[in-house]
């Protein structure tokens, strides 16, 4: 290569020779090669015209036993020593054909490519170091930002991965933050206004978002509650209260909606979230609006909402007023609020599964540092890393396959005039056992149908006489008394008289299972068929040892368990509901 040859090469930026290769979505080397420059970098075979040249060049590489003498750019190759030494020309080949020259030019273009590589890769280490370093401190910074409050013992000890997954989601109308004075009531400490039970299916498949009316009559248990000094303090449960008083009233904390939750329904949330007027606002300012439509134009005094009918993109304080607004819709009540409720939570996440909000690293950071300040968060997701982990899980779901549905509920028959409403006994039982159980209210097919195959398959064989059948009875959630019901039911009914109860479970059970060592599947089965148990409430594990010093199973009641008796097969069809689903726009009206 002459000197002008040389001079062009070198005056390459060697970062501005790292390209993105579309296919793999990496960075590559890229080096503009030789004039007839072999496409493979690498040492050249010798031949016999070299005279074993090449190959010595190749024991002198580094990584060899011997290095080359380091060369600055645009210096000439070495002469031989006796050239040197004699001051005589030095020795030359018969020159080649063009071909064979350009051919052994890469020796000295490697060396050069090494330089390169290290330069890069010591500045891209550098960067990686640096980007680490400062991607802990930012986690840390975000940790300081989340607000948790103790569970008080009301979750299952927060969610899994590897089960389905149950987050109450609630929004307050605490007036907190700079703008929020004309919001709420005034002096309010945060009552439990917006509610919504969400239940992602075990095999991600599918989720159900349970809206509670805050206006539903039902019962507040008794609340223990870690208080501000570290003491615990059991709050009095009320009876025929407002949901929303399961919150702020009497120094109620989330921890006790939990429970007024788990006792409505029969499901015991995994971990809650709280969020005020500020989530609203700060979120969907941090991904750039949500779109909403309006079947009609609305001018609501009350929530502030004025926009026109058809669709719009709303953040902040508009964001604020859509979903605070109930007066301009439906029949002006909460209900029809819920409805846009849902609609937002549906663009919201329509939005957050787009690309435009995932590949934009600074829509990502304004939604973690949005996200970590707004919300409030159980001591089980009092972390990023926490947090991180849940989003990872909800992330698996298609937007299509999230379906918002309501309690279903009706007129408080005691009002005259109605304010508050009451559970739809004839209906309601359904959407809980549904949830309950894991079953879908979106058309989709499970995942797991192994898992399905599996269950079912326990049931199959052949069944112990009920006078064989040992088993210990626990209350872990059933009403007080049922451990003997059930207890008194297989004995004088049914003949199974090596029963016995042995009191309340260790720990609250949402289901009613039946757990068994392999050796006593067969007497499984026909406990199973007696209380009408599906076989997914049979759990193959290991006895315990009764009374008698024999060994027995475990039938361990839970808060599905309906009475002596009483089938529990759980529904393999959810009811038929009003719902929506995240991934359609429905114009509110």
């Amino acid at each position: 290569m002459d000197a002008q040859g040389r001079g062009r090469a070198d005056n390459i930026d060697p970062a501005d020779q790292w390209v993105l290769n579309p296919d793999t979505g990496e960075y590559e080397l890229r080096l503009t090669p030789s004039t007839a420059q072999s496409p493979v970098p690498g040492p050249r075979r010798p031949s016999p015209r070299d005279g074993g040249r090449a190959a010595g060049a190749r024991a002198r590489q580094p990584g060899g036993e011997t290095r080359p003498e380091p060369r600055t750019r645009g210096t000439e190759v070495p002469q031989p020593r006796s050239a040197r030494r004699r001051g005589a020309e030095p020795e030359r080949e018969p020159e080649p054909p063009q071909g064979r020259r350009a051919a052994r030019r890469p020796v000295k273009k490697k060396s050069r490519t090494k330089k390169v590589l290290l330069w890069t890769g010591g500045t891209v280490a550098f960067v990686l170091v640096a980007v680490t370093a400062a991607g802990y401190l930012y986690i840390q910074h975000l940790n300081g930002n989340i607000t948790s409050l103790s569970d008080d013992g009301a979750s299952t000890g927060g969610f899994s991965k590897d089960q389905a997954i149950n987050i109450l989601l609630i929004g307050t109308d605490k007036r907190t933050g700079k703008g929020n004075e004309g919001y709420g009531d005034a002096g309010s400490v945060g009552h439990a206004d917006t509610n919504i039970l969400l239940h992602l299916s075990k095999d991600r498949s599918n989720a159900t978002a349970l809206s509670i009316p805050r206006d539903l009559i039902t019962d507040i248990p008794d609340c223990p509650t870690q208080q501000e000094d570290g003491t615990r303090k059991v709050i009095p449960g009320s009876v025929g209260a407002r949901f929303n008083q399961s919150l702020g009233q009497d120094g109620r904390t989330p921890s006790c909606t939990m429970r007024t939750v788990t006792e409505l329904t029969g499901i015991t949330p995994d971990d809650f979230m709280v969020a005020d007027f500020n989530a609203v606002k700060t979120l969907t300012e941090a991904v750039d609006g949500v779109d909403v439509c309006l079947a009609k134009d609305i001018d609501d005094a009350d929530s502030h909402l004025k926009l026109s009918k058809g669709t719009h993109t709303i953040s902040g304080e508009q964001a604020l007023a859509f979903v605070r607004t109930r007066h301009s819709v439906g029949f002006g009540g909460d209900l029809s609020r819920i409805g846009l409720q849902q609609q937002f939570l549906g663009a919201l996440m329509r939005k957050l599964k787009g690309n435009s909000t995932l590949t934009s690293p600074t829509k990502m950071l304004k939604l973690a540092e949005a996200g970590t300040k707004a919300l409030t968060v159980d001591d089980k997701l009092d972390s990023i890393g926490k947090l991180k982990d849940l989003g990872l899980e909800l992330g698996k779901l298609n937007p299509k396959n999230l379906t918002f549905t309501t309690v279903p509920v009706k007129d408080n028959p005691a009002e005259k005039v109605h304010a508050t409403v009451v559970l739809d006994e004839a209906k309601a039982p359904a959407v809980f056992d549904a949830v309950r159980n894991d079953v879908s209210f979106s058309d989709v097919k499970k995942k797991q149908k192994a898992a399905k195959d599996a269950q079912a398959a326990r049931l199959k064989g052949s069944k112990a006489p009920a006078s064989e059948v040992r088993v210990r009875i626990l209350n872990g959630g059933a009403v007080n008394g049922s451990a003997q019901a059930v207890l008194n039911w297989l004995q004088n009914d049914e003949g199974v008289t090596r029963s016995e109860n042995d009191g309340n479970a260790p720990a609250p059970a949402a289901r009613t299972t039946l757990e068994y060592a392999p050796g006593q599947a067969a007497q499984a089965r026909r406990l199973a068929a007696l209380m009408g148990m599906s076989g997914s409430a049979l759990k193959p594990g290991k006895s315990v040892t009764n009374s008698q010093g024999l060994p027995a199973m475990t039938l361990t009641l839970g808060k599905d368990f309906k009475g002596a008796g009483v089938s529990l097969t759980v529904p393999s069809k959810a009811p038929e509901v009003d719902k929506s689903t995240a991934d359609k726009v429905k114009c509110a009206s």
